[in-house]
């Protein structure tokens, strides 16, 4: 049996953030269709779900589809809205079970009005949640993001902080990533949590999303848990 490298002196991350790379790549290595890649990432997605919140993890942003693969052709976003018809309510219920909120993070207009209206309602059965959260990017661009809370600012017609500004993102109620790993062996953030991402550490893998097992995971918080995050002190600063 493979060690458990998550021990008592490891230092789990508040909030992970994972771009999901690959799922159509996994699939056409195999011979499979792209649909076929996307249901195993949707079913790996949630394990590793589970596996995060069970280590202690509190809030999981996942990079589900972005405003640029809405121009993916027609067959293949048929397929993912399926998945979101067929499967999106089912396995999101499976986690929030541990009493965690549901968020649907981006620019859903964008989307078919069903497949809003099972977003919103999936996100209604959770809102009593607090503490721990789930958000998923769908029709998602940090850019997008930004925009749309610099217009919030300007109707508002006030001076915005940092802090302010932060809550006119669409992840107003999540802390920012502490990690953010991204699979599929790209190394790129491609307008993901670019606002969000300033002092975040990156793990990059070169796994398909679907071949990401709990073990990398596990990995990757390791590696994260190794690493000095000084938030532009010094070392003497942080020692003191």
């Amino acid at each position: 049996m493979e060690k458990n490298i998550i021990t008592e002196e490891t230092r789990i991350p508040r909030h992970i953030a994972i771009i999901m790379d690959g799922n159509g790549r996994w699939a056409k290595k195999r011979l499979l269709p792209r649909s076929v890649g996307h249901k195993n990432g949707m079913e790996r997605m949630i394990g590793l779900m589970e596996h995060a919140f069970d280590l202690g993890v509190s809030y999981i942003t996942v990079y589900a589809l972005s405003t640029e693969n809405l121009k993916r052709p027609k067959e293949e976003l048929d397929g993912l809205f399926g998945l979101i018809r067929n499967h999106f309510k089912e396995y999101m219920k499976r986690v929030c079970e541990r009493g965690v909120r549901l968020r649907v993070v981006g620019n859903l207009p964008l989307l078919p009005e069903d497949i809003q209206r099972i977003l919103h309602e999936s996100e209604a059965e959770t809102a009593h949640f607090e503490g721990k959260g789930i958000n998923v990017a769908l029709a998602y661009g940090a850019r997008d993001e930004i925009v749309n809370a610099v217009n919030k600012a300007i109707a508002l017609g006030e001076k915005v902080t940092e802090e302010s500004f932060a809550r006119l993102l669409y992840t107003a109620d999540s802390p920012d990533p502490d990690l953010i790993i991204r699979t599929g062996k790209e190394v790129r953030l491609s307008n993901f949590l670019l606002y969000q991402a300033a002092y975040s550490e990156l793990y990059f893998s070169e796994k398909m999303f679907p071949e990401f097992s709990d073990k990398d995971l596990d990995k990757a918080i390791v590696e994260f848990s190794r690493r000095t995050r000084r938030f532009g002190k010094t070392d003497e600063q942080l020692q003191e």
